[in-house]
């Protein structure tokens, strides 16, 4: 079956059929199949040329690829050039591509969503995950040995999804959190700092309550919260408090916050869809163009127009 690049395949396409006719598949089975499913890179490498580039868009699915080859990894305003070895976290919420630079390209991805770990009872929410989180840090560079271990892992869910075996979901959610908090102690130490401090609970608890604002879909969806003092009232606290604690924690104040990831989100939007300046400046609770391009200015230095190019 041909498909026009790597990530235009179905989504939840599975490879192998289930369990033989004589076991007695659990009642859970039909609702996780299609929630998901492992591919090996090198098999799809073999008809690349012939596909389109990949789009850089938003999946319905999360994401975690093992990669070694030159390749380069675009995600939300960021570019990772991989030379070697890399893991790599990627979720619904942010746009990304991936584009090799030759066909030498080996390792695994796996594909799922939300619901398959629902019956795992994970203690956090993907997207509480810093390897997810919009401004974590989705791309790993691992070692040789490390890249072993965890294509050891990968090839057991290749084999375990296209066995018969009638529990091999449970076993599968096993593996990928397996794989999930792998990726989570090779993350950056600062990335995983717990939160001990009521000062830092507020700071994310605003963090979180900042992501959730977006991704913006449509030139129809506003933003519900726009000014610190929102955010403020949302937590229930005084927004001098929360400037204080913010301040405290980040080094950065309420404002230059919501203004940064605002500031984000403008530059998807400019580069990676055809909404116009003005429904771009609407959506982000701008009350004109003139207000949002002067915004969009101080932050990045550049007019609207001359970053969408």
């Amino acid at each position: 079956m041909k498909h026009n690049s790597l990530e235009e395949l179905p989504p939840y396409l599975t490879p192998v059929a289930g369990a033989a006719p004589a076991v007695m598949l659990p009642s859970a089975m039909p609702r996780e199949v299609g929630q998901f499913n492992v591919f090996n890179v090198a098999d799809l490498m073999v008809d690349y040329r012939d596909r389109p580039p990949m789009t850089f868009d938003r999946r319905a699915f999360y994401k975690i690829s093992l990669i070694r080859g030159r390749s380069r990894i675009e995600y939300a305003d960021q570019g990772v050039e991989v030379e070697d070895n890399a893991l790599w976290f990627a979720s619904h919420r942010v746009p990304y591509r991936w584009q090799p630079h030759d066909l030498a390209q080996v390792g695994y991805f796996c594909i799922f969503t939300d619901e398959f770990l629902l019956p795992a009872k994970v203690g956090a929410g993907l997207d509480e995950l810093p390897i997810f989180q919009p401004g974590g840090c989705p791309v790993v560079n691992v070692t040789d040995a490390e890249f072993a271990t965890i294509n050891a892992l990968f090839q057991k869910m290749a084999e375990e999804i296209a066995s018969g075996y009638a529990y091999k979901y449970d076993l599968l959610r096993a593996y990928l959190l397996e794989l999930i908090h792998l990726g989570q102690k090779l993350q950056p130490a600062p990335a995983l700092a717990p939160a001990h401090s009521a000062s830092a609970r507020v700071s994310a608890l605003f963090a979180e309550l900042l992501e959730r604002q977006f991704p913006l879909e449509s030139p129809q969806q506003r933003l519900r919260l726009r000014t610190a003092a929102d955010y403020a009232s949302q937590l229930a606290v005084h927004v001098n408090h929360l400037n204080r604690v913010l301040k405290e924690t980040t080094g950065h104040t309420t404002t230059a916050l919501i203004g940064s990831r605002v500031a984000q989100e403008a530059k998807m939007l400019l580069k990676h869809t055809s909404w116009s300046v003005s429904e771009i400046a609407d959506s982000l609770g701008f009350a004109d163009v003139a207000h949002f391009c002067n915004f969009f200015k101080r932050q990045t230095f550049l007019t609207p127009g001359d970053f969408r190019g």
